[in-house]
């Protein structure tokens, strides 16, 4: 499928949904008002519950009208080159006709330890190469282009936008605490760590334990803190033996 950038990005803030680990920038705030859109748009979301990202086009207009992205399972330690390439440009999307197309999700992602940024990429191979363009397609939220193509997309201050399901985030920048907890819990509930937590690894136990405890201890930014806490806490829960 082939767009053409337009001055026009989303408005709507960004809303990064933990529990699922899926940033959603629409205008719609219950999975209901989800399925309400697919009768007025077309894109990358075929049938409800395929394996897309969800990119959504208004069927008159051709302009983009929303995104859910899904945060992959693997989790890579090197993001150096994530955070170089060309400066982000504000950039809208227009698709070049309608139709139904195919955007498969991402399959590594990296999030540095302060989580300045969230980045997921479509191929590992990707990881040493910096992108050919940064499309800002909404508030904090770009398009990385790679030979003509979307190989990927960034979150910026990703704890900022931090929330449970649908429900819009809290007000105000996060505590430090939160970002540096935020990058923790990434890394523990993606491959290769959470594997070691499913195989009672002490180390990655203790580590998974250490975070809990922090973010049930942490006495500022309650709202967000509660959002990781209640995700490390069922982990905890589903592993322990």
């Amino acid at each position: 499928m082939a767009a053409t950038t337009t001055g026009s990005p989303l408005a709507f803030a960004p809303r990064f949904n933990f529990r699922d680990l899926q940033l959603i920038v629409a205008g719609y705030a219950d999975p209901a008002g989800r399925e309400r859109e697919l009768s007025e748009t077309f894109g990358s979301m075929r049938w409800l519950w395929s394996e897309d990202e969800y990119v959504r086009f208004d069927r008159d207009s051709r302009e983009l009208r929303s995104l859910t992205f899904f945060v992959p399972a693997q989790f890579a330690s090197e993001g150096r080159s994530f955070r170089e390439g060309p400066r982000t440009r504000a950039a809208g999307l227009r698709a070049d006709a309608v139709g139904e197309f195919g955007m498969p999700r991402t399959t590594v992602f990296h999030c540095d330890p302060g989580a300045g940024a969230l980045t997921c990429l479509a191929d590992v191979r990707l990881l040493g190469r910096k992108p050919d363009a940064r499309l800002g397609v909404a508030p904090d939220t770009s398009l990385l282009v790679h030979e003509g193509a979307v190989a990927g997309w960034r979150l910026g201050d990703p704890a900022r936008y931090l929330t449970d399901g649908f429900a819009e985030p809290p007000s105000g920048p996060p505590a430090p605490a939160t970002r540096l907890r935020l990058a923790e819990c990434l890394e523990l509930v993606s491959s290769p760590l959470v594997d070691r937590v499913m195989d009672t690894d002490p180390e990655a136990w203790r580590k998974l334990r250490a975070v809990e405890r922090a973010l049930g201890e942490q006495g500022e930014d309650r709202a967000r803190a509660d959002v990781l806490h209640g995700v490390i806490s069922r982990l905890i829960e589903d592993y322990e033996g």
